[in-house]
Parts: structure tokens; C-alpha cells; sequence
């Protein structure tokens, strides 16, 4: 990944005289200033202004109306592109990561043809398989907690080497093991490698990727978890059909270990917190064959290694060890949790859907394993659909609302969002995507049980697989934006929701179908969809001002923080500089320990 010296056009959407945004902490400002001078763009009077005040003669009267308190000052941007990486180049490291991401939802769902033979070659129910489906959704709602936060301190490079050696590990054991006990646990620990690189994936689309593009970019990041639940079924039902079920873990062995190869070789570091921009070299332990290259490209051009920003990247730059405080904290945010309760049920139907499609095709329609999978197909084709056009649906209605509003939009240039209706822009498009998708819900639950015609359930699985994925879209860009510094943490987050919702689903459907059949089971499901869709609406109404008083509360710690540091130095200077008898080194020390700590 060679970068090229062009850059995309300025292309700009802006008022005649726009206000520029003020900084915000967490509404949706570039990460480490490396946001552009876009909401700041001068008129031709503002440059006439500039000039006289280089010269020195700019009028007292301009000066009194222009200087806001110090707590109302904007925050300074550097004016520079939200990133060095050139359009392909973003391209082809977001799909990397989208493909690292496959092997989560992948080794979920490969696993779904093999589970009536599973049952009978280990000799125990299907219920018991069952809970291999359900435990492992568990962990791959929890396991990225640990990871996210970790990510957004050390690094991408780091997180991704963690999950795929657990990963690794895990489908060497399940290809060798011949006991229930054994596959329990050994899914959970595949679980726990593969989850985290869905956090990953759009953690690399918010370290690269600027608010007004980003839905088509989450398009590609998404192509993973799509691809996973389609084509898997797929390739489980022909292992299972034509070769022993133990070799569903050997090809998940086999293709993991040629991924990683290439992926650990040349993915470039990313994470904004290490190195910004893209302009700063990684540390050593995110080392890798594309940035040498790139640095020595930039370096014979003639593009010197920023020091001063190094330096300050460096002080961010952590490896601790991996804790879900970072995740947690998102998760009690109350907006948040609105919109990631609305995505986890609607994951909670897909999920079910997808846990009772191998009872309830081989009972209505008499299917084997392979036949089983092939039903998988049409949901796998709405997906797909909906990955190309909602990104762009979503871009487009962001611009719509930011013409509306004089809101400055440039490409590859970060706005800060704090005025800006984000909420609204982006669940516009997602609400009715997921009311759509609990109806189609309702449906899919009648056909199955009235044993309607097979193309009834094939349409209504296109729908499902268009409207549902489309509608979690839209959400999952919005979770990025509302927390732009930490896009991995976001994801793990809404992961936590989604998957234990679908681990519960997972396990309830097939109890539930049972006592009241298909319809009503499903019904229940689509009506608790419905209800959490009031969170979204709620968000799209009073989002903005929740996400400013979230931001007048953070400003509010850091100015105490700020306080608190700045007498502590004083008392620090104070001590040094008394030279009295009477003024012990351990003196000197109370003062110097509490300091140390609130740094």
C-alpha cells in the first residue's frame, strides 16, 4: 500500500457565512486535532480581517466583538486532511479488516447444518448442541469488551494478533476433540479470538473514514458480517453432507492461519490515538511492511516525520492489559443504551430465525443439511444489497440536513457535530428500515406455521435479510458517531446487546415455537422489536441536546481536573522553592505523589 501524493478534491457544502462548530470533547470532533480548517472556512472579509491583523493594525472594535471567553473558544484544528491514506488505500485496509471480521459470524453460522449430526455422533440431544449455539453468542457479545478499550490505547495491530492466536488455538482443539465438554468449552474460546475483530473492523472505518462518507464505508466493513451468515451455512452443509464434521474446524484452521500470513505482514497501524493521522509512524509493536514502505515514499518526497505530534501521540500510546471498563462506561450512557437495546433485538430475530430455520425447513418442507443452508442464500442476497445502497442512502440524507442547515461538508475533512442533528440524519433512514424488518418478522412466523408454497418463505427472507442488516447499518454509524475517538469501544458495546439479545433468542425459539407454534413465537419476538424502536425515536428527538449536555459535563471534569493539577503545581513550586529548615524531602514528597497520580 504505497501512498500516493493526490488526495480527493475539497468538495464543500457549505452557508455563505457559517458559524463555525465549537470543539467538542465527545459530540463528534476529529480525534487529535487532525480535523481541517473546514468549519472554519474564512470569507473574503475574513482574510481582509487576517491580513490587518498580521500587519498589526486590525481595529480594537473588530478584536472586542471577535474574542469569546476562554470557555467559549473554539478549538484549534490543524489544517490537515482527516487522513493521509488515499481513497484505495482506505478501500483495501477496510476490506481487510472486513474479511478478519468474517471469521466471527462465519464460525457462528458454518455451524448450523452439522448440529443434527453433532447431537447423534456425540450422543446427546439436540437442546444440549443447542447450548454451543447459545454459549458461544454469549462470549461474542462479551469476549470484545475486553478487547476494544485495549485497542484504542495500544493499537489495531496489537488486538488483532490477541484474537487471532485465541482464535488459532481454539479450531486446532475443536478439530481434534471427540467429547461434548470439550466442544462447549473450545467454542466459547473460538468465540472469544473471533468476536473482537468485528469491534476492529469499524474501529478502522472511524480511524480513517470522515462522518459525512462514512455510511458507504461501513458498507464494506460490514461485508464480512454479511458474507458469514450466508456463505457459511453453505460450505457447513457441504463439509457436513460430503465429509466428517470435524472438518469444519480443520477448514477453519487452515483458512485462518492463510489470513493471517499477508494480514499481519501489511495491514498499516491506524488507531488515530497512535498515529493521527496516518503521518506518524507506529511503535514497534505495530510494526509492519506497508508503513516502512510508506514512510520511506514519504521520506524521498521530501515528507519529514512531524516530531512535535510524535511526541505527543506517544504520551496516548499504552498496553495495558485488556479490561471492559472503556466498553461499560458506553454502555451506560443512556442514548446509547436506546440504541444498541433496539439493535439487540432486532440481531435477536435474525438470530432465531437463523437457530430455527434447520428444525423448521426439515419438519415443513423435509430438507437435509445441505437444502438447509441453500435457505440461507436469499437472506445472505438482502444483505448484500443492502450493504451498496444504504451507506449511500444514509450519505445522502446527512448532506440533505447539512444543506438544510448551512453545515460545512468537505471530503476528508471532520466537522465537529455538536450542533448538528446527527441523530435525525441517521435514523430517518434506519427506523422504518427496522419496522419493516419486525413485520417481515411477523411473516416469516405465519408462512412457517400455515406451510404456505416455498417461495412465500424465500421472499420474505430477502426482505429480512435486506431490511434488518440496512437497518443495523444505520445504527452502527450513528454508535461511531456519537463516540468518534473511541470507534472500536462503540462497536464492542453494541455487540455486548446484540449478542446476548440473540443468544436468548437462540435459545427460547425453538421452546417457544413448540408451546404456541411459529406464529405467535415469532409474533412476540417482532412485538418486543417494536417497542425498542421507541429508543431510536426518542434518540432522533432529543439526541442533540442529550449529546451537549454529555459534553457540558465532560468539559466541566476536565476544567476541575485542570484546577486541581494547576494547584498541585503550585504547591509543588512552593515547596521547592523553600529553602527553610523546617521543609523535610518527605514533605516535598506528599506534594509530588498526588500530582504524579492526577497527571
Amino acid at each position: 500500500m504505497t501512498e500516493q501524493s493526490s488526495h480527493l478534491p475539497n468538495e464543500t457544502t457549505e452557508a455563505e457565512t457559517p458559524q463555525p462548530p465549537r470543539g467538542d470533547l465527545d459530540g463528534g470532533a476529529a480525534v487529535l486535532n487532525v480535523a481541517s480548517d473546514e468549519a472554519l472556512q474564512p470569507t473574503s472579509q475574513d482574510k481582509d480581517l487576517m491580513a490587518s491583523q498580521s500587519n498589526g493594525d486590525l481595529p480594537k472594535a473588530v478584536v472586542d466583538v471577535t474574542v469569546e471567553p476562554p470557555s467559549e473558544q473554539l478549538h484549534q484544528m490543524d489544517k490537515e486532511d482527516f487522513s493521509v491514506f488515499t481513497v484505495p488505500q482506505i478501500r483495501a485496509i477496510i476490506l481487510t479488516g472486513s474479511f478478519a471480521a468474517w471469521f466471527s459470524p462465519m464460525s457462528g453460522s458454518i455451524y448450523y447444518p452439522a448440529l443434527n449430526e453433532i447431537a447423534s455422533d456425540l450422543n446427546v440431544t439436540s437442546s444440549k448442541v443447542n447450548i454451543t449455539v447459545t454459549v458461544y453468542l454469549i462470549i461474542q457479545g462479551v469476549a470484545p469488551m475486553m478487547i476494544a478499550g485495549f485497542a484504542d490505547k495500544a493499537g489495531r495491530r496489537p488486538a488483532y494478533f490477541i484474537c487471532f492466536v485465541i482464535y488459532i488455538i481454539a479450531n486446532l482443539g475443536l478439530a481434534l476433540q471427540n467429547n461434548y465438554v470439550a466442544l462447549l468449552v473450545l467454542r466459547m474460546l473460538q468465540a472469544a479470538g473471533s468476536s473482537g475483530t468485528v469491534a476492529l473492523a469499524n474501529g478502522l472505518v472511524g480511524d480513517l473514514v470522515v462522518s459525512s462518507d462514512r455510511g458507504k464505508y461501513i458498507a464494506f466493513a460490514s461485508l464480512g458480517g454479511i458474507l458469514g451468515p450466508t456463505l457459511s451455512p453453505i460450505i457447513g452443509g457441504l463439509i457436513s453432507q460430503y465429509l466428517d464434521w470435524h472438518w469444519i474446524f480443520w477448514f477453519l484452521l487452515i483458512l485462518s492461519c492463510a489470513f493471517c500470513i499477508p494480514f499481519a505482514l501489511f495491514l498499516p497501524e491506524t488507531c488515530r490515538k497512535i498515529v493521527g493521522d496516518g503521518s506518524v509512524p507506529p511503535p514497534w509493536t505495530s510494526d509492519n511492511l506497508t508503513d516502512r514502505v510508506r514512510f520511506k515514499n514519504r521520506e524521498k518526497k521530501g515528507i519529514p516525520v512531524d516530531e512535535k505530534k510524535k511526541a505527543e501521540l506517544r504520551k496516548n500510546y499504552r498496553i495495558t492489559i485488556p479490561n471492559p471498563i472503556a466498553t461499560l462506561v458506553v454502555l451506560s450512557d443512556f442514548e446509547s443504551a436506546l440504541i444498541m437495546f433496539a439493535t439487540g433485538l432486532g440481531v435477536a430475530c435474525f438470530y432465531a430465525i437463523s437457530t430455527g430455520a434447520s428444525v423448521a425447513f426439515r419438519s415443513v418442507y423435509g430438507f437435509n443439511e445441505l437444502q438447509i443452508s441453500l435457505i440461507f442464500v436469499p437472506i445472505g442476497a438482502g444483505s448484500i444489497v443492502s450493504a451498496f445502497t444504504t451507506g449511500k442512502m444514509v450519505d445522502w440524507n446527512y448532506r440533505r440536513h447539512a444543506k438544510r442547515l448551512n453545515f460545512p461538508v468537505k471530503r476528508n475533512r471532520q466537522t465537529d457535530l455538536s450542533n448538528f442533528p446527527v441523530e435525525m440524519a441517521r435514523l430517518q433512514i434506519g427506523v422504518p428500515l427496522l419496522l419493516m424488518g419486525a413485520t417481515a418478522v411477523v411473516g416469516y412466523g405465519w408462512m412457517m406455521d400455515h406451510h404456505v408454497s416455498l417461495a412465500g418463505p424465500v421472499i420474505i427472507l430477502f426482505i429480512l435479510g435486506y431490511t434488518l442488516i440496512a437497518g443495523f447499518q444505520c445504527l452502527n454509524v450513528l454508535m461511531v458517531d456519537i463516540y468518534p475517538g473511541q470507534p472500536a469501544t462503540a462497536t464492542a458495546a453494541n455487540n455486548v446487546t446484540r449478542c446476548l439479545l440473540g443468544a436468548a433468542a437462540s435459545a427460547a425459539i425453538g421452546p417457544l415455537a413448540n408451546a404456541v407454534g411459529n406464529g405467535w413465537a415469532y409474533t412476540i419476538l417482532a412485538g418486543f422489536f417494536y417497542l425498542a424502536s421507541i429508543g431510536p425515536l426518542m434518540s432522533m428527538k432529543y439526541g442533540m441536546q442529550w449529546r451537549k449536555a454529555k459534553k457540558e459535563k465532560l468539559e466541566l471534569k476536565r476544567l476541575a481536573k485542570e484546577a486541581k493539577v494547576k494547584a498541585l503545581e503550585n504547591k509543588a513550586e512552593e515547596a521547592k522553592g523553600d529553602t527553610r529548615a523546617s521543609r523535610s524531602p518527605e514533605a516535598l514528597e506528599t506534594v509530588a505523589v498526588p500530582l504524579k497520580e492526577e497527571r
